[in-house]
């Protein structure tokens, strides 16, 4: 993995975006561990995680005239990625959409820089699991501007099958028809904290080691 790959994930667990335990998921699975983005509460923290974005979209070679995060998660990861794109030279907008879309003032449904026709679109979100909000973020952007959706980043890849028989992040990739993007895997978490004392403490023994590789098992890509 990337140093940055690695600061990051050391980032998520120092904060609890990333816990282990025995979690029911919004599709109903269990899950060996939970991601949640909004741990992140303070300077520092979502400043480290704009880096981990903005890393991935230069390794990624993604060309971005915008970048979207869905309401709500998606918000501060837009504006954090924002900010440290701007540290690397590129000044590129952001926009976030309303929840419900502004009938007076200035109107629409987004905060920031408004998509405009012939924009590449980059979408930052926490993590894929049906791809369904991805999906409504796509058909809103579409709905406004004749935009081009130039890729997806998101934190985790679970690594979990979708409605087929490969990964969820697969098939939104097929049906976006544009490249989706992880900072880390769930099994390069696995790997590299396996063992690994993060803040005086491992996360990840043997235990929790095997059950994220039978979850893996049950849930994985059949090819």
């Amino acid at each position: 993995m990337e140093t940055y790959q690695q600061a990051f994930i050391e980032l998520l667990v120092r904060h609890e975006v990333l816990r282990f335990g025995d979690f029911t998921l919004k599709s109903g699975r269990r899950s060996p561990y939970f991601v949640n983005a909004g741990q992140l509460r303070t300077g520092a923290a979502i400043a480290g995680l704009g880096r981990a974005y903005a890393a991935c979209l230069q390794r990624s070679e993604l060309r971005c005239d915008l970048l979207f995060g869905p309401s709500y998660k998606g918000v501060p990861l837009a504006v954090a990625t924002a900010i440290a794109l701007s540290e690397l030279g590129h000044d590129a907008p952001f926009c976030f959409d309303r929840k419900e879309q502004k009938d007076h003032g200035e109107g629409g449904w987004f905060v920031g820089t408004a998509p405009q026709a012939g924009m590449r679109v980059v979408i930052v979100d926490d993590v894929i699991t049906s791809g369904k909000s991805i999906l409504e973020s796509v058909a809103l952007l579409r709905r406004t501007a004749d935009v081009q959706i130039a890729g997806v980043v998101v934190a985790v890849d679970r690594q979990e099958r979708g409605s087929g028989d490969r990964t969820t992040l697969a098939e939104l990739r097929d049906e976006l028809g544009a490249p989706v993007h992880a900072i880390v895997t769930i099994r390069e978490v696995a790997t590299h904290l396996h063992g690994r004392a993060v803040a005086g403490r491992v996360v990840i023994d043997d235990e929790r080691h095997a059950a994220i590789a039978a979850h893996l098992a049950e849930y994985g890509p059949r090819r």
